[in-house]
């Protein structure tokens, strides 16, 4: 697994996670006013305006199913994505779906290949997809080009293959897991579940939704010490009425085997607000 981001600076750190507590002041029935925020795109585009909300949502599939295996989206020159579909696959029943998000300098071929096991094993289409750049657009500031790619990357499966809105999963590793923590709390509508794996802060202006969120953290993670990040957010997402847990490992700033059984213990576990 590819490593994640450089380490930054402790000033920029404690202003990243400093935003979170803004956050957590909105409550779920009654979401804050949208805050509008403002971008710079490449190429001399004009500035963006978007609120890290994601617009597609998984319905009835239209035409033939798409194929199983391991397949390039199609949707974007030298950065795209892959979509890998089990051999398991049956497009009568709707299927998991697990969107993961790489770290810094990374890309979807280096999650796919980390996670491509756990997706034929279990049975759920796996979903990766690159930044624009060399990172999440969302690391530099407000939401530009990555938010409107992950959405048609969603709309691109969600035309091609069933999938079950219940078990829609959003992941991510360093760069890409304080993205995918940032996405899933404004997004809690469309997933029910968040796996971050080694977070570095939590970015959002709006809360949507109860998601359940895993945070699964090395021990001895040099480039984002558990205590400063992992431990930090876990804390701070209990303290704000979240369904949050936080497995730390026996490890550094990767994905190892431990930590991917221990997504895998927790995604089969049934939600506990469902028997209510």
């Amino acid at each position: 697994m590819a490593r994640g981001p450089r380490r930054g600076s402790r000033a920029s750190l404690s202003k990243c996670m400093g935003l979170c507590a803004w956050l957590f002041i909105a409550c779920v029935s009654s979401p804050s006013p949208r805050v509008t925020t403002e971008v710079e795109s490449g190429g001399g585009e004009p500035a963006l305006d978007l609120s890290g909300r994601l617009t597609s949502r998984p319905g009835p599939v239209a035409g033939k199913p798409g194929p199983k295996g391991l397949h390039a989206l199609g949707l974007g020159a030298g950065r795209d994505g892959f979509l890998f579909v089990p051999e398991s696959y049956d497009p009568t029943v709707p299927a998991a779906l697990l969107v993961t998000l790489h770290g810094a300098m990374g890309n979807a071929g280096q999650m796919v290949e980390g996670l491509r096991a756990m997706a034929e094993a279990e049975g759920f289409l796996l979903l990766s997809i690159d930044s624009r750049g060399p990172t999440w657009d969302h690391k530099m500031g407000p939401h530009g080009q990555d938010l409107g790619f992950i959405d048609r990357a969603l709309a691109w499966v969600f035309a091609r293959h069933a999938v079950d809105p219940e078990r829609i999963v959003l992941s991510g590793f360093s760069d890409g897991a304080s993205y995918a923590l940032s996405l899933g709390v404004l997004n809690g509508d469309l997933f029910p579940r968040i796996i971050a794996f080694a977070p570095r802060f939590v970015h959002a202006q709006e809360r949507r939704g109860t998601p359940r969120i895993l945070i699964v953290h090395g021990q001895q993670d040099s480039v984002l010490p558990l205590e400063s990040t992992g431990q930090r957010i876990f804390t701070e997402l209990v303290a704000s009425g979240f369904d949050a847990r936080l497995h730390p490992f026996p490890g550094g700033h990767s994905i190892p085997a431990v930590a991917k059984e221990a997504a895998v213990a927790w995604l089969r576990e049934t939600d506990p607000r469902a028997a209510r």
